[in-house]
């Protein structure tokens, strides 16, 4: 049987076959990408991720640790401005030291604790009974409390002492009232710095004033600082220290006493109040003032105006101007 070469796959076979000019560019640019790749690849990268691994690992770590060590160096710097005023013989710290201080009824200003002090059956009661007294007792971490006491073996505790006895509020009034007929009391509202809580207390003591009420949170205590500062003025001045500060203030208005608030926002001014009544004198701090509930309590809100381009004072010297002049 005679082979067909015009069979159906005859146009196929390889003598039929006519190349495709279509195909053919198509493989030339084929081989010319693949040219190109070939030379992109090999020519040397700016990419950092495309860099040596054990370099980029390298400067990795060395930026983590110039990171870290500057963390640290802000937390260090914080931790030795906000200690930079404590000064250690203020402080008791110690399961058996602590508990001695507080069952000889030793004055004492502020009590850190952990929780499991705090719940103990040695400290629950005794710390309850002294917070009600107007001590503050703040529960902090272990970590918290060899902080303050710069790593001493705490064992979950530490005070610090008072230079100075409290008395409660109610006694505080009578004990005013003792030979005067119009008493002048100052109260202070979130003044922390211990110099301006001195300055404050030489002051009203100097003027003649019946007693100082300190807030138990808010407020610097009778640390050695403020000891210092008021030159002796705390042996011959009664002190409060008060849960509520507004209930207090109340308190007083209660038993008669106008309540007049420093404010460099009042219309009217010091100078010119003359109102013969027994007095509280409230003085804020430097940055926020009285705060704005406490204000609700004032029965006056008054000034010290002033001239210059200066726009306030610093609370201990606004302090003594007022005090001055309202206890004339």
């Amino acid at each position: 049987m005679k082979n067909n070469s015009n069979n159906r796959y005859g146009k196929f076979s390889k003598n039929n076959f006519k190349e495709n000019p279509e195909t053919k560019s198509f493989s030339k640019n084929k081989s010319k990408n693949s040219d190109n790749f070939k030379r992109n690849f090999s020519k040397p990268t700016k990419n950092k991720f495309l860099g040596n691994k054990n370099d980029y690992e390298y400067k990795s770590q060395k930026n983590y640790r110039k990171n870290l060590e500057n963390s640290n160096e802000i937390n260090i710097r914080k931790f030795n401005n906000q200690f930079a005023e404590t000064n250690l013989e203020d402080f008791v710290w110690g399961k058996h030291s602590v508990l001695s201080s507080l069952e000889s009824g030793r004055p004492i200003n502020r009590i850190w604790c952990t929780s499991e002090i705090r719940s103990s059956e040695k400290f629950f009661i005794l710390l309850k009974e002294i917070k009600n007294k107007g001590v503050l007792v703040e529960e902090v971490s272990w970590s918290r409390i060899s902080q303050i006491t710069r790593g001493a073996v705490h064992q979950g505790i530490a005070l610090q002492v008072s230079y100075t006895k409290t008395i409660p509020i109610e006694e505080l009034i009578s004990l005013s009232r003792f030979n005067k007929t119009t008493p002048v009391l100052i109260c202070l509202d979130g003044i922390t710095d211990p110099h301006n809580v001195g300055a404050i207390i030489r002051s009203a003591e100097a003027f003649g004033c019946s007693g100082i009420i300190l807030p138990q949170r808010r407020s610097a205590g009778i640390t050695g600082t403020v000891s210092k500062v008021a030159a002796g003025a705390l042996e011959n001045l009664a002190i409060s220290r008060v849960v509520n500060l507004n209930r207090s203030l109340q308190l007083l208005k209660d038993e008669g006493f106008l309540v007049v608030g420093l404010s460099e926002k009042a219309k009217e001014s010091v100078f010119k109040f003359n109102e013969n009544f027994p007095l509280v004198i409230v003085i804020g701090s430097e940055n926020k003032g009285i705060s704005l509930i406490t204000q609700k309590y004032c029965d006056y809100l008054l000034k010290i105006p002033l001239i210059g381009k200066t726009t306030s004072l610093n609370a201990s010297v606004a302090a003594g101007i007022c005090i001055s002049h309202l206890t004339k």
